[in-house]
């Protein structure tokens, strides 16, 4: 009983820290989500005077980069437009693929720009996609390295822990050049290709900001987090 009682105090200050930290930055990202979703279907409301769609668009940009080998196809749902580097192919949603709206084409140019970054060696694009598995493996097993080293009083294994969390903070900095750089292209895109009018690229601009300010709260997410973990593993220590 007095082995469990010990941990009480950990356990209240990891909620109390969570509330005080974590909490107030999940709730602005969720306010830069629904201001995203809102910009968004604001938008999507909009139409093009070009009538082109997403998907022709989308076409237009991989062929004028020379690129031949990469698919567009169609995906259900809201907002899951995405390149899949591994298919060889751009997934967009139907109002995006059939859609000729002012965010449509924005959306439909940002994930072409995807393909276009790896097709020209990006750099931060070859960063990121090298660091997936890395971030990935590191922020499944950071919790259970944290605990062990908190149970076994080993601090050498919580900062481990501490370690293996960062990489989720980490992948989510090098993704926010990868995504600005790419909705810069599709700005660019649309600006030369003449297929919006100086109104409707003003629209485009703020779609794809809106969605750039999604990256850059799940950024804070992340570093908030991880400023708790090092906030209740320094505390553990003593």
């Amino acid at each position: 009983m007095t082995n469990l009682l010990m941990y009480v105090p950990y356990w209240y200050e990891s909620y109390t820290t969570y509330i005080l930290i974590v909490l107030p930055v999940v709730i602005i990202s969720l306010i830069v989500s629904a201001s995203m979703k809102a910009t968004f279907k604001k938008y999507s409301d909009i139409r093009c005077y070009s009538g082109v769609t997403g998907a022709q668009m989308c076409r237009q940009v991989l062929l004028e980069n020379g690129i031949t080998d990469v698919r567009v196809e169609v995906t259900e749902g809201e907002l899951t437009d995405h390149y899949d580097p591994k298919g060889g192919v751009i997934r967009l949603s139907r109002d995006v693929y059939h859609g000729s709206s002012v965010a449509a084409l924005g959306v439909a140019c940002h994930e072409a720009g995807h393909a276009v970054q790896e097709e020209f060696s990006y750099l931060p694009y070859r960063m990121r996609k090298a660091f997936v598995p890395v971030a990935n493996i590191g922020t499944n097993i950071s919790w259970f390295v944290i605990l062990l080293g908190i149970i076994l009083s080993l601090p050498y294994l919580t900062t481990l822990g501490v370690v293996f969390f960062s990489f989720g903070a980490i992948f989510q900095l090098i993704t926010l050049p990868v995504e600005f750089n790419a909705s810069s292209r599709a700005i660019s895109v649309l600006k030369n290709s003449n297929s919006m009018t100086d109104e409707e690229l003003k629209g485009a601009r703020k779609v794809l900001r809106a969605a750039a300010m999604t990256y850059v709260a799940a950024l804070a997410v992340s570093v908030a987090n991880l400023l708790r973990i090092l906030v209740l593993t320094r505390n553990s220590r003593k």
